[in-house]
Protein backbone atom coordinates (compact mmCIF):
# COMPACT_ATOMS: atom_id res chain seq x y z
CA UNK A 1 0.00 0.00 0.00
CA UNK A 2 1.30 3.21 -1.10
CA UNK A 3 0.39 7.17 1.82
CA UNK A 4 0.37 10.20 -0.44
CA UNK A 5 0.53 13.16 0.54
CA UNK A 6 -0.03 16.32 -1.51
CA UNK A 7 -0.03 19.90 -0.94
CA UNK A 8 -2.33 22.08 -3.18
CA UNK A 9 -4.07 25.06 -2.83
CA UNK A 10 -7.12 25.40 -0.67
CA UNK A 11 -9.16 26.81 -3.96
CA UNK A 12 -8.54 23.36 -5.65
CA UNK A 13 -9.44 21.09 -2.60
CA UNK A 14 -12.53 20.48 -3.24
CA UNK A 15 -12.22 19.43 -7.18
CA UNK A 16 -9.51 17.09 -5.95
CA UNK A 17 -11.68 15.87 -3.12
CA UNK A 18 -14.65 14.61 -5.32
CA UNK A 19 -12.57 13.45 -8.13
CA UNK A 20 -11.07 10.85 -5.84
CA UNK A 21 -14.32 10.10 -3.69
CA UNK A 22 -15.95 9.71 -7.43
CA UNK A 23 -13.22 7.48 -8.55
CA UNK A 24 -13.31 5.21 -5.75
CA UNK A 25 -10.89 6.54 -2.97
CA UNK A 26 -11.54 6.55 0.83
CA UNK A 27 -8.97 6.40 3.10
CA UNK A 28 -8.49 10.33 2.83
CA UNK A 29 -7.92 13.22 5.22
CA UNK A 30 -7.71 16.49 5.13
CA UNK A 31 -5.81 19.10 7.17
CA UNK A 32 -5.32 23.04 6.58
CA UNK A 33 -1.74 24.26 6.80
CA UNK A 34 0.66 26.84 6.56
CA UNK A 35 2.93 26.84 3.86
CA UNK A 36 4.84 29.19 1.16
CA UNK A 37 3.54 27.83 -2.04
CA UNK A 38 3.14 31.47 -4.26
CA UNK A 39 -0.17 32.77 -3.39
CA UNK A 40 -2.45 33.12 -5.73
CA UNK A 41 -3.86 36.39 -4.97
CA UNK A 42 -3.15 39.14 -2.74
CA UNK A 43 -6.19 37.83 -0.50
CA UNK A 44 -4.02 34.47 -0.06
CA UNK A 45 -1.23 35.63 1.65
CA UNK A 46 -0.90 36.44 5.60
CA UNK A 47 2.07 37.50 7.40
CA UNK A 48 2.92 34.96 10.03
CA UNK A 49 4.37 36.15 13.17
CA UNK A 50 5.60 32.83 14.33
CA UNK A 51 7.32 32.02 11.45
CA UNK A 52 8.67 35.32 10.24
CA UNK A 53 7.49 35.48 6.31
CA UNK A 54 4.45 35.12 4.48
CA UNK A 55 2.77 32.38 4.41
CA UNK A 56 -0.74 30.77 2.58
CA UNK A 57 -3.58 28.57 3.99
CA UNK A 58 -2.86 25.50 2.04
CA UNK A 59 -4.41 22.14 2.04
CA UNK A 60 -2.67 19.00 2.99
CA UNK A 61 -4.19 15.83 1.68
CA UNK A 62 -3.10 12.35 2.51
CA UNK A 63 -4.39 9.52 0.93
CA UNK A 64 -3.84 5.55 1.20
CA UNK A 65 -4.34 3.30 -1.88
CA UNK A 66 -3.26 0.22 -3.05
CA UNK A 67 -0.29 0.12 -5.25
CA UNK A 68 -2.41 -0.68 -8.68
CA UNK A 69 -3.86 2.44 -8.03
CA UNK A 70 -1.50 4.82 -7.12
CA UNK A 71 -0.94 5.91 -10.90
CA UNK A 72 -4.18 6.68 -11.15
CA UNK A 73 -4.73 8.54 -7.69
CA UNK A 74 -1.62 10.40 -8.73
CA UNK A 75 -3.27 11.67 -11.78
CA UNK A 76 -6.19 12.87 -10.16
CA UNK A 77 -4.63 14.79 -7.50
CA UNK A 78 -2.20 16.28 -10.61
CA UNK A 79 -4.33 17.35 -12.39
CA UNK A 80 -7.33 18.73 -10.37
CA UNK A 81 -4.94 20.10 -8.57
CA UNK A 82 -3.40 22.48 -10.93
CA UNK A 83 -3.98 26.76 -10.88
CA UNK A 84 -2.18 27.56 -14.08
CA UNK A 85 1.14 28.62 -12.26
CA UNK A 86 4.00 26.53 -13.27
CA UNK A 87 4.28 25.06 -9.58
CA UNK A 88 1.33 24.77 -7.88
CA UNK A 89 1.67 22.09 -4.87
CA UNK A 90 4.00 19.34 -4.12
CA UNK A 91 2.81 15.63 -4.13
CA UNK A 92 5.09 12.86 -2.04
CA UNK A 93 4.58 8.93 -1.94
CA UNK A 94 5.70 6.64 0.64
CA UNK A 95 5.56 2.95 1.31
CA UNK A 96 2.61 2.00 4.13
CA UNK A 97 3.59 -0.93 6.56
CA UNK A 98 0.38 -1.52 7.76
CA UNK A 99 -3.33 -0.45 7.85
CA UNK A 100 -5.45 -1.70 10.46
CA UNK A 101 -9.08 -0.31 11.23
CA UNK A 102 -9.11 0.63 14.76
CA UNK A 103 -12.68 -1.09 16.42
CA UNK A 104 -14.43 -1.47 19.81
CA UNK A 105 -13.01 -4.87 20.21
CA UNK A 106 -9.54 -6.12 21.63
CA UNK A 107 -7.45 -8.10 18.94
CA UNK A 108 -4.55 -10.45 19.59
CA UNK A 109 -2.31 -7.40 18.30
CA UNK A 110 -2.40 -5.63 21.57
Amino acid sequence: MKEIKAFIHRVRAADVIHALKAAGFQHLTVVDVKGMLAALDAKEREYSLELGTETITEIKLELVCEDERLDQALKIIRQQGRTGQPLAGWVSVSEVQALLPIDGEASSAD
